[in-house]
């Protein structure tokens, strides 16, 4: 890794570790249930896309790895749903929160650690389902996070991965916010999320890139889409956003408006 890349990753483990994602949301005392129920809540409220996604409780007994568990809501999922789950991530602030929701709930794990997703340190072939929700991206090399999950994975097993779509309503907001009104049109889609969405360094990518990167590597039953989010929408937004946003998705369809773009697969 060059010494510029290695100084990106620092700044992204940084950010996360300073608050995990979603954790802006937990109420009450911290750790406890009340809190781990509030950051459950919003999370499935704004991404209900998420279990149709992973559906978890398809995959009772299955070996399951999390890449990226921030503070667990997805991990608990598996974990309820019988799967014997692994988890790791990028930061010692998400696995805490990890084993401190684990613990308030009176629940149990195979693994938890921290580590790098462009450096599983788990045997190839370990895994039915590797799952990894809105992570990849903010990694420097993604293409290489997504090589160690296609070489974690079993094959005959399944991959299920989101990334963000470059080609979404909310990028496009993004655009206008942090280019058009600045007196700086010129500025591209994917640097207005380089530097102003969440941590520095976020990527975007749209369905073709996506699949182009999934089809490098030996897999089958590709299914690449996306899912037109509560932050498309413009939901946080007043009432010219919200209109704004769905004309926008008449004239440019739901393929090109949906921020989450998802990839699952299958490993031969």
């Amino acid at each position: 890794m060059s010494e510029v890349q290695d100084e990106l990753k620092s700044q992204v483990r940084n950010y996360w570790n300073a608050q995990p994602c979603g954790t802006q949301f937990g109420s009450g005392e911290r750790y406890s249930r009340e809190y781990f129920d509030e950051i459950e809540r919003v999370r499935y409220e704004r991404e209900p896309e998420i279990f149709a996604f992973a559906q978890f409780t398809r995959h009772h007994g299955k070996d399951v790895l999390e890449v990226g568990t921030g503070a667990g809501s997805d991990f608990t999922q598996w974990v309820r749903a019988g799967a014997r789950a692994h988890g790791i991530d990028a930061t010692p602030e998400g696995i805490a929160h990890l084993r401190e929701r684990l613990d308030a709930y009176g629940l149990s794990a195979e693994d938890v650690r921290v580590a790098d997703c462009e450096a599983l340190p788990f045997a190839d072939d370990s895994f039915d389902v590797v799952y990894s929700w809105g992570v990849i991206h903010h990694t420097p090399n993604t293409e290489k996070a997504l090589e160690e999950i296609v070489r974690v994975c079993r094959p005959g097993g399944t991959c299920k991965v989101m990334i963000y779509n470059r080609r979404s309503i909310l990028s496009y907001f993004f655009w206008v916010k942090y280019a058009l009104l600045k007196g700086r049109p010129w500025r591209s889609l994917a640097w207005c999320l380089w530097h102003h969405m969440e941590s520095i360094g976020t990527k975007a990518y749209t369905v073709k890139e996506a699949r182009a990167m999934v089809e490098r590597h030996s897999v089958r039953n590709v299914r690449v889409g996306t899912y037109l989010s509560f932050y498309d929408r413009m939901e946080r937004h007043g009432a010219a956003m919200r209109i704004a946003a769905k004309i926008a998705v008449a004239v440019l369809g739901r393929r090109n408006t949906g921020w989450f773009l998802t990839m699952e697969f299958e490993k031969v």
